[in-house]
């Protein structure tokens, strides 16, 4: 079997080396083997002491097998990256030891390499293949859905969020204004890729790339070409607006009246095997930045968001009055009865305002994923708006409750420094008068 395996290592780079030259039936002949032995091989051949060039097809050769892989595969897979390229339990002792009888610089340079799983250096090599990097990107996308099954593959997310950190450095990132003159290719992605408020088709997106009162924003990066990584939409208002539907179906004008506030109402990250990878902080003061240039007569920036983490979080408290409102919010009469609105107006932001402001999740960072992303970024719980989204997703996630963020450019980074090493929540009165009812 060892022996085998052997001759199938030898006769796959001999296979690469023979397409270099054209010898295209002796390659079909050597990789005519299943995906998954092709994937798990050429990642044995990545590992093993082959040149440059060899490494590039090899790494080619790894991925585009991968590609072919079904979903019971993929889990095999990673569950071979799991259990062959960890750690060495004995390289770890000797190098601890070796630092601790001389605990230098170099030892910690050892020590450092040797705790590191060689699943890193794998997939550093397999980023050498074209396009590796958004390939890549897809694979992690995949792992995600299998640790939902297999738990124990966590660790090697570990690896792929370490190393995607540092690929995908915010210094890295350039940012593109998209309109409707931009490549098709990258419409279509905007298209497929907006999650807060779906697009409707063409027409929609037309819209939203209005010039007159609208702008949308794109970051990308070298390595993934014109796959937009996270995109910005923003309306241009004549003051704070408080319900998304005004702009979601406000009519073309080819002559709007003079905005004085720039609205971030959509924040999209565009790839699921990028979540959880920061992008690092001052994203959208870029963007205002850029704005304020282009449009001096802004005087105001904020955003109207939604509070993803509300409705859930509301149900699942034992408070007999946060229960009562989770009631009257969930039978759903309400949204047809002003009065009724007016009546639980008051708990709403009562009970809103110690979610944004006092609920937190693991880290201590605040229990909406939102929050923590416009906090980070330097701005402050500006308003509470309800009811502000009536669409099925606004109503089940958030209850129709949505918030403005407020972006005021001399405080941002004093707001951001807070937040980061105090965990303060900035915010403007009227979060702290609800919170006190």
């Amino acid at each position: 079997m060892v022996k085998q395996r052997l001759t199938f290592l030898a006769d796959f780079v001999e296979a690469l080396t023979r397409r270099k030259r054209g010898d295209e039936d002796a390659t079909r002949t050597a990789l005519a083997r299943p995906p998954l032995e092709r994937a798990t091989v050429a990642c044995a051949v990545l590992m093993g002491r082959i040149g440059d060039a060899a490494r590039v097809a090899v790494a080619d050769q790894a991925l585009s097998a991968y590609g072919d892989l079904e979903d019971g595969d993929r889990l095999e897979f990673f569950r071979t990256l799991r259990d062959a390229y960890g750690v060495d339990a004995d390289r770890i002792r000797q190098a601890y030891a070796a630092w601790d009888a001389a605990p230098d610089a170099a030892g910690v340079a050892r020590l450092f390499g040797a705790v590191e799983p060689r699943r890193q250096t794998l997939l550093r090599r397999l980023n050498l293949a074209p396009g590796a990097t958004l390939r890549l990107v897809r694979m992690r996308e995949h792992l995600l859905e299998a640790i939902r099954q297999d738990p124990a593959l966590a660790p090697i997310d570990e690896d792929f969020a370490h190393l995607f950190a540092s690929w995908f450095n915010r210094g890295f990132l350039t940012m593109r204004r998209i309109d409707w003159n931009s490549p098709a290719a990258v419409l279509e992605k905007l298209m497929a890729y907006e999650s807060v408020h779906r697009m409707a088709g063409w027409d929609d997106l037309k819209r939203r790339l209005a010039d007159g009162d609208r702008r949308l924003y794109a970051f990308f990066h070298p390595a993934t070409g014109d796959e937009p990584l996270i995109f910005v939409e923003v309306a241009l208002t004549r003051g704070i607006p408080d319900a998304i539907a005004p702009i979601l179906t406000a009519p073309h004008d080819r002559d709007p009246a003079p905005a004085d506030t720039a609205v971030f109402y959509s924040i999209n990250n565009s790839l699921a095997g990028l979540k959880g990878v920061s992008f690092g902080n001052f994203l959208i003061k870029q963007v205002v930045a850029v704005l304020s240039a282009e449009l001096p007569q802004l005087r105001c920036f904020v955003t109207l968001s939604p509070v993803p983490g509300f409705a859930r979080w509301l149900g699942a408290q034992d408070d007999p009055r946060m229960t009562a409102l989770a009631g009257a919010l969930s039978r759903g009469d309400w949204q047809a009865d002003p009065g009724l609105v007016e009546s639980l107006r008051p708990e709403v932001e009562a009970v809103a305002a110690r979610y944004i402001l006092n609920a937190k999740a693991r880290g201590d960072q605040p229990a909406d994923p939102v929050a923590r992303f416009h906090l980070g970024n330097g701005a402050s719980a500006h308003r509470l708006n309800w009811p502000a989204d009536l669409a099925p997703s606004g109503l089940r996630g958030a209850h129709g409750l949505m918030i403005n963020y407020l972006y005021e450019l001399d405080a941002i980074e004093a707001r951001h420094e807070a937040f980061i090493r105090d965990g303060t929540v900035a915010h403007g009165p009227q979060l702290a008068e609800a919170r006190a009812r």
